[in-house]
This record gives structure tokens, C-alpha cells and sequence, in this order.
């Protein structure tokens, strides 16, 4: 594991894909700082962080539409699976290189906040909270992004479904007031995810049979709600695309509450889909 962590690391730092993600960060950062701390002499740090995570839609996909992507296509995907490495420890290597390449520009960003103090009122411990939340934030989207990148050989095709994916996170509970909230609309939607639960179960088991009838199962129990029980689950698709925003749990510790279940919601986030990409590399290896 060590070793595929310090050559990931390596060949992010031998091309522009650091550079660019590490001064995308800082430059958008930095004019978010110029907008509220600078200009309009506003001493709440978390305001900053708060405009800066608009820029993940964007980092993120570029950081991780080639982990594994790039090895897929290149086929050297195939050395790893000769190496006397698990796939969990390939997986964990990978990740945390995006991690250790996530931590450098924080590095510098934990850095605004003394700097602002020493020309006025700024309160620490929310800020650092708030770059704490930032941390974890970043951390489940790079694990999300790096699920996309393992079901796909196209970087540009995983650099675009993570961009939508990550896009419609952001706006999800926006998004929420204009779905419908009636017992039909729930009932259209849970069977539309229970196809997408089962082409998901099919991309990483290569079984077909499998995903068919797990989405069938979904699709019937959520016919069987809207026959039996409409009001359960009336309003359940606008509840549901408030609570997965991962977005807006930040949001609570900008406002200066620092919320454990909100930490504990991004750590699973992140367990659950580093399972799902060690499953994906999994499927591939038997196949």
C-alpha cells in the first residue's frame, strides 16, 4: 500500500494535475477571502469556505477522472492485480495520495484565518471547525469521484458524470422544493432509483440476473407503499434529497455548530463508496 501511495503521489506531482487542482483551490479561495474578509470587512472565516466549495464541482472530477480511469485504459490495471497486494490496499493507496494532495493547499488555507486575526475579531474555533467540515467534504466527493473513475476506461466520461453528479449535490435541496411531494411523484421516483440500484448492482457484480431482480424487488415494494400506505411516503423523495446533500451539513458548521453526526454521515459516505470502488476493481479482476 505504501508503495502504491508514493508512486500515486509521485505522478500527480510529475504533471499538471496537482498544480492545477492545488492553484484552482487557492485562486478561488482566495478571492472568496478578497470578497467577504477583505472588501466588505466581514470577520467570519467560514464565509470563505463557504464560497469556496462551489469549487469541487470542478477539482474534484479533474483529480479523480484519471485514478483509475487512465489505468483501465492503459491496461496496467492488470499489474496491479499481479502485485502481492489486496485490492482494499490498492484502493486505500490511491486514496490517500488524493488525500495527502487534498491536504496541501488546505496546509495553506489553515493559514488565512491567523493572518486575518491579527487585524481583527476573527473567532478560531468556528473557522477551523469550518475547515474541518471543508476537510471531510472534499474527502467524501474524492471517494465519490473515485467510484465514477473505477466504472468507466473514458476520463472524460468519469470527469463528467462526477462534475453532474457533484452539481446535482450541491443543488439538491434547492432542487427539493420543485420535486413533487405527492404519493405518485414518491412512487415514480423510488422506482426510477430502484433502476438505477439495479444497473448499478449489474456494473459491479456482472450479473445481470442479480440486478434485474434487485431492482424489480425495489420497484414492487415501492409500488406495493403506494397501494397499500400513500401517505408514508408522501414528500419522502424531497426528505430524501435534503438529507444525502453533503453540501448542506457543511453549511451547519459555517454556522457555527459543530455537528458529530454530520462527521459521521461524511465518513460513511466515504466508507460506503471505497467499498464500492474496491467492489468495482474486484468485479474486473475475476473477470
Amino acid at each position: 500500500m505504501t508503495a502504491i501511495f508514493t508512486h500515486e503521489l509521485r505522478s500527480y506531482f510529475h504533471t499538471l494535475t496537482a498544480w492545477l487542482f492545488a492553484a484552482f483551490l487557492l485562486c478561488f479561495t482566495g478571492i472568496g477571502a478578497m470578497m467577504y474578509s477583505i472588501q466588505a470587512a466581514v470577520s467570519n472565516f467560514e464565509y470563505v469556505l463557504s464560497f469556496g466549495c462551489l469549487i469541487f464541482v470542478v477539482i474534484v472530477p479533474l483529480l479523480t477522472m484519471r485514478v483509475i480511469a487512465e489505468e483501465r485504459r492503459q491496461k496496467t490495471d492488470q499489474l496491479l492485480y499481479s502485485l502481492p497486494v489486496s485490492t482494499v490496499e490498492v484502493v486505500l493507496g490511491k486514496y490517500a495520495a488524493l488525500i495527502a494532495l487534498y491536504l496541501a493547499p488546505l496546509a495553506i488555507i489553515a493559514v488565512y484565518p491567523l493572518i486575518f486575526a491579527q487585524f481583527g475579531d476573527v473567532y478560531l474555533p468556528t473557522s477551523y471547525g469550518s475547515l474541518f467540515a471543508f476537510f471531510l467534504l472534499g474527502a467524501a466527493l474524492l471517494a465519490v469521484g473515485m467510484f465514477v473513475s473505477s466504472l468507466t476506461e473514458n476520463q472524460g466520461l468519469a470527469a463528467g458524470v462526477g462534475i453532474a453528479l457533484i452539481l446535482f449535490n450541491y443543488y439538491s435541496v434547492s432542487l427539493s422544493e420543485y420535486v413533487s411531494t405527492s404519493a405518485l411523484g414518491s412512487v415514480v421516483a423510488l422506482v426510477a432509483l430502484a433502476c438505477l440500484v439495479g444497473l448499478l448492482l449489474k456494473l459491479l457484480t456482472g450479473s445481470g440476473s442479480l440486478g434485474y431482480w434487485a431492482g424489480l424487488a425495489l420497484a414492487t415494494l415501492s409500488a406495493a407503499l403506494y397501494i397499500l400506505a400513500p401517505e408514508s411516503i408522501e414528500g419522502l423523495v424531497p426528505e430524501i434529497m435534503s438529507a444525502l446533500s453533503l453540501f448542506e451539513r457543511f453549511y451547519v458548521f459555517v454556522n457555527g455548530v459543530f455537528d458529530l453526526k454530520a462527521v459521521a454521515f461524511y465518513l460513511s459516505v466515504i466508507g460506503f463508496f471505497l467499498f464500492l470502488t474496491v467492489q468495482s476493481l474486484e468485479k474486473r479482476r475475476y473477470n
